[in-house]
């Protein structure tokens, strides 16, 4: 992540929050970046390199001090999750994820959930998964049937949870399940321990990227949770799974720009050492052009994300249209830029060994999740409007 931009946005950084970035940036030079090939191609999840970040804060990076956390704002968070990324966007976007289950129970949870799971999570002795989409109901969330039935002291729970990320490894599933009506209003939150008769895992997913994390589903057969796993009240499930959209949205954002970031230096280094024509790629005025455009499209997308960020921790009643304006923009232009970077590799940049062709895999689906760009668009176009 570039350490010379900040000084020039409006709102610049804190002291701290470069200090934050520097760190977290070094920790993913030293002790990411020069696994990620391997990891990518052994389809490892290196839960003991996830483990480290703990000593760095990154286990409850927005859980409040008072329950263990490192109580950051998201746009630090925004700050780590580039810099993270900027190694393996595959890990930093789980350990996005483990951060929204840690922040969910804090903010939601009572405090004997808080007592229970917090600690484990935000040391990452036990990792966090977020169970809500489903095989049938994807971007429309509300249709999810994952039924919990009240039972004496206990609910049970069947259905099926897809594309669930650390699922099979995590210790704590954060599950959405139907206990009402249809639609949003009939949708409680449950905390699901790993060892839970009834609870099983289908087979690790054969993906595209994002291969240095398991994605798997989650299959509940007569899953018993007792009624104080039930996280807030009943029917505020829905509530809660979106209350954590927004920052997840800048999170993507920001593995997108580490990932487009780390693909412009990539191409940058191989420039200047590539020949053709009797002079180094970087002579070419029209290949400079390209890599300008980079860092500016780079650029761009990074304020609008710190806008957002801001916004959000302001409270700023219009988050959530900034949020998915920053995820719309961030996520296209990280894979733009990762894209660019491998056609300026030309031959070499699709060969495995290079890291521009993982860079391309890895960022391509975050146009797809924390809700695709397409209803990114449709909530843009609804809050702009009023309309639709």
């Amino acid at each position: 992540m570039p350490r010379s931009t900040a000084a020039a946005l409006p709102f610049g950084l804190t002291e701290e929050q470069q200090t934050i970035a520097g760190m977290v940036r070094e920790f993913s030079d030293e002790q990411i970046a020069p696994h990620a090939l391997d990891w990518d191609a052994d389809h490892h999840f290196p839960v003991d390199v996830i483990r480290r970040t703990a000593d760095l804060g990154m286990g409850g990076i927005y859980v409040r001090e008072e329950s263990g956390g490192s109580g950051m704002g998201r746009m630090d968070a925004a700050l780590i999750f580039e810099a993270l990324s900027t190694g393996c966007p595959s890990v930093a976007a789980y350990i996005s994820i483990h951060n929204m289950v840690a922040w969910m129970i804090d903010k939601y949870g009572n405090d004997e959930q808080r007592a229970k799971y917090l600690l484990p999570l935000v040391s990452f002795e036990h990792l966090g998964s977020y169970c809500l989409t489903e095989p049938n109901a994807g971007s429309d969330a509300a249709a999810l049937r994952t039924s919990a039935r009240e039972d004496g002291d206990s609910y049970v729970l069947n259905g099926v949870k897809q594309f669930i990320s650390g699922a099979g490894t995590s210790e704590t599933y954060l599950v959405m399940a139907r206990t009402g009506q249809d639609g949003p209003r009939g949708i409680s939150a449950f905390i699901v321990e790993k060892d839970t008769e009834g609870l099983g895992f289908g087979p690790n997913e054969q993906k595209m990227g994002w291969r240095a994390q398991p994605t798997r589903q989650v299959i509940m057969e007569n899953v018993r949770v007792p009624k104080d796993n039930l996280l807030g009240e009943v029917g505020q499930g829905f509530k809660i799974a979106m209350s954590g959209l927004d920052g997840g949205r800048l999170n993507i954002g920001a593995c997108s720009l580490g990932g487009g970031q780390a693909a412009l230096e990539k191409a940058i280094e191989y420039m200047g050492e590539r020949q053709a024509f009797g002079s180094e790629l970087t002579g070419f005025q029209a290949l400079r052009f390209r890599l300008a455009d980079m860092q500016s499209q780079l650029e761009a997308a990074r304020s609008l994300l710190w806008r957002a960020a801001n916004a959000y921790d302001a409270g700023d009643p219009n988050t959530s249209l900034l949020s998915a304006m920053a995820k719309l923009t961030a996520t296209d232009v990280g894979f733009d830029v990762a894209n660019k970077a491998l056609q300026l590799h030309g031959g070499y940049g699709y060969l495995t060994e290079y890291g521009i062709e993982k860079l391309v895999r890895d960022l391509r689906v975050h146009q797809i999740l924390e809700g695709t760009n397409e209803i990114m668009r449709v909530i843009i176009s609804r809050k702009s409007t009023g309309v639709g």
